[in-house]
């Protein structure tokens, strides 16, 4: 039973120091375990103040770096932050047996992200929708006016759409701004336009805005590749039928999707934290874009003439190079070097690359010795190494 007060005020006023020692005395931390709470790594305690509010330490995860990729015909090494064994190994495999039909293609991306504006008690429905179409370019003109650098780059508003919507509070109407955001992950530009066209929108709707945010669902910016991975090094065509089963199964039963996705996102949410992108917005878009027709398979597969494996994946990826941990991240910084990278668009096609060869890594092993002996080899050789 807990024997001291969660109630604190004012502790985001104190420094670091003063919490962590208040934090100590609180719940009898000894002096070991404050000198770990200490160690703020490749960050300076100043720049994690500055981050989020209550600091009192830095956490750390393995740093790892994935083999043999090769994208759209370009090599690559991929920084992957996990704490699971066998996940980065599997996925070197994996990528060197991609390569030896092609490696992985991945179509090109938009950088088109949906910001939502949400109005209510509208008095007459259609005449609000037709409205707001006779008035889209002065919409969309305000919305641009706030981010005069982002349309001088090339990016901006470049479409409206109107959703009319039946809810339990009523009807409503739902603006989307299509908006470019470029090199960026877009919620801080997107939030702002939003924002800025809600009294315009109440006018021309006699409604009431509440809602102006981000949609994490980007549909309009979708990742999809597609790689032919080489059925001997895969382990023969009895292990290409049971990637296959375990794929039907998935396809069938949304108890065994929700894992079969997860073994996608294992890659994808690694290079998303290596990079310092929100692996929340990753994870909810991922998913939700899963359920849109009943939860099934963000992948697809399917075997060649020749007997191969052909794998393909497509979801919503909004990762940014510029802006937010990305840049002040300095380990974030360090990832998109080693990547050799300079656009958003190119981050994305490796990562859903990654995420398509972590998804086959996953079903191989399952369709072959299982996951738990690559994870207990690796184990065995941690206390190997212990010792």
């Amino acid at each position: 039973m807990s024997m001291y007060s969660s109630e604190i005020s004012g502790f985001y006023k104190l420094s670091i120091e003063e919490r962590l020692k208040l934090i100590k005395e609180k719940v009898g931390l000894s002096d070991e375990e404050t000198k770990i709470l200490k160690n703020f790594g490749y960050f300076q305690p100043e720049q994690m103040d500055i981050l989020i509010e209550n600091v009192i330490a830095s956490y750390q995860l393995p740093y790892s770096i994935a083999c043999n990729f090769k994208v759209n015909g370009k090599d690559y090494l991929v920084p992957m932050v996990i704490e699971e064994p066998s996940v980065v190994a599997a996925a070197s495999n994996v990528a060197r047996m991609a390569r030896k039909l092609g490696g992985f293609h991945s179509k090109k991306i938009t950088q088109v992200m949906i910001g939502q504006v949400q109005i209510v008690n509208v008095k007459n429905m259609d005449d609000a929708v037709k409205n707001i179409e006779i008035h889209k370019e002065e919409i969309i003109r305000l919305a641009n006016e706030k981010d005069p650098i982002l349309i001088k780059l090339g990016g901006g508003v470049e479409d409206l759409e109107i959703r009319p919507i039946d809810t339990i509070k009523g009807p409503m109407i739902i603006v989307h701004l299509l908006v470019n955001v470029l090199d960026a992950m877009g919620a801080n530009a997107v939030n702002t336009m939003a924002e800025t066209v809600a009294p315009y929108l109440e006018e021309l709707t006699d409604g009431k805005v509440y809602l102006r945010i981000i949609s994490n669902l980007a549909t309009h910016r979708m990742a999809k590749c597609k790689a032919t991975f080489d059925k001997d090094m895969l382990g023969g065509a009895e292990v290409v039928e049971g990637i296959m089963n375990a794929y039907a199964f998935a396809k069938a039963d949304i108890f065994r999707a929700s894992t079969h996705n997860k073994g996608i996102m294992n890659g994808i949410i690694a290079l998303t934290l290596a990079t310092g992108n929100d692996t929340r917005a990753i994870e909810a878009g991922a998913h939700t874009y899963a359920a849109l027709n009943g939860y099934s398979p963000l992948s697809t597969f399917d075997v060649d003439s020749n007997g191969n494996l052909v794998g393909e994946l497509e979801l919503p990826l909004a990762l940014g190079i510029i802006g937010g941990l990305t840049k002040t991240h300095p380990l974030a910084r360090v990832s998109l070097k080693i990547l050799g990278i300079d656009n958003a668009e190119e981050l994305a096609q490796v990562a859903v690359a990654l995420g398509l060869c972590q998804n086959v890594a996953a079903l191989r092993a399952l369709a072959s010795e299982g996951i738990q002996a690559g994870h207990m080899r690796l184990h065995k050789r941690k206390e190997q190494k212990k010792n």
